[in-house]
C-alpha cells in the first residue's frame, strides 16, 4: 500500500506533512496490520458500531503522535472503542505494530487529516469523547491561525459528540491554553466542566514529555467541556 496521509485540499492546514523515515517494524505494521486496524478517509461515512461489532462508548483521539499514551488508554479501557487520527506515518505504524503485538481489538486508526475525517466519516452524535492532547501550538503569532482549536473546529466536534459527550484538550503552552479556555467559553453548545482548567483525569496517562516538563517546573493545562446543545 502507499503510505501517505489522506487529506482534502484546503487553504490553511493545522499540520505540515513531514517525510519522516519509518523503521522496518513500522513499515511492516502497515503491510501486516492495516487491514485489521486501518480506516480510510476515501471510504467515506462509516457506522462505528459495525466497525467494532458492538455498541460501546466511542472515543476519538486527534493527533496521537507515536501512540504510546493512546495505547495505554486502549488497554486500560477494554469496554471502550478508540479511533486514533494522525497524519504522520511513523506514529501510525508504531501504534499498529504495538496493537498487533498485544492483540488489541478495541482500536482503529486513520492516517488522515482529522478535520476531513470528522466531516466525512462519523455520523452526528456518534462520539462519546474527542480528545486532543498537546496539539502543535504554532508559537509564532503569524501562525496562530494554523492552530487546530478554532471556533469552527469546536463546532464540528460538537456536531459529532452525543449530548453529554466531552471534548478534552491538554497543552503545555500557556498562551494556547488561554486561547482554548476563551474559545470554549464563547462556543455555542458547550459547557466548561470547571471554572477554568481541570486536574489531569486518571484516564489520561502522563507522557514522557510531561514527566520531563514536571521535573523542570513546566505547567500542563487540561480543559474539558460537555456538549449541552
Amino acid at each position: 500500500m502507499e503510505i501517505k496521509p489522506e487529506y482534502r485540499d484546503k487553504t490553511i492546514r493545522s499540520f505540515v506533512v513531514r517525510a519522516g523515515r519509518m523503521t522496518k517494524a513500522q513499515r511492516s505494521a502497515f503491510e501486516l496490520g492495516w487491514d485489521t486496524y486501518g480506516l480510510r478517509l476515501a471510504d467515506g461515512a462509516i457506522e462505528l458500531d459495525t466497525v467494532f461489532g458492538r455498541n460501546n462508548p466511542k472515543v476519538v483521539e486527534i493527533g496521537f503522535g507515536m501512540g504510546g499514551s493512546l495505547l495505554e488508554m486502549v488497554e486500560a479501557q477494554p469496554d471502550t472503542d478508540f479511533i486514533g487520527i494522525e497524519v504522520h506515518p511513523p506514529g501510525v505504524g508504531s501504534l499498529i505494530n504495538a496493537a498487533q503485538e498485544k492483540n488489541i481489538s478495541n482500536l482503529r486508526v486513520y492516517l488522515a487529516d482529522a478535520t476531513d475525517v470528522l466531516n466525512e466519516c462519523f455520523a452526528d452524535g456518534s462520539l462519546d469523547r474527542v480528545q486532543i492532547y498537546f496539539p502543535d501550538p504554532w508559537h509564532k503569532k503569524k501562525h496562530n491561525k494554523r492552530r487546530i482549536i478554532q471556533p469552527k473546529f469546536l463546532q464540528l466536534i460538537r456536531e459529532k459528540l452525543r449530548l453529554g459527550g466531552i471534548v478534552h484538550m491538554a497543552t503545555d503552552w500557556q498562551p494556547y491554553a488561554e486561547q482554548m479556555l476563551e474559545l470554549v467559553g464563547e462556543a455555542d453548545g458547550f459547557k466548561n466542566m470547571a471554572q477554568d482548567y481541570v486536574p489531569r483525569p486518571d484516564f489520561r496517562p502522563l507522557t514522557k514529555f510531561e514527566r520531563r516538563g514536571e521535573r523542570l517546573g513546566h505547567g500542563v493545562w487540561d480543559l474539558m467541556a460537555e456538549r449541552t446543545l
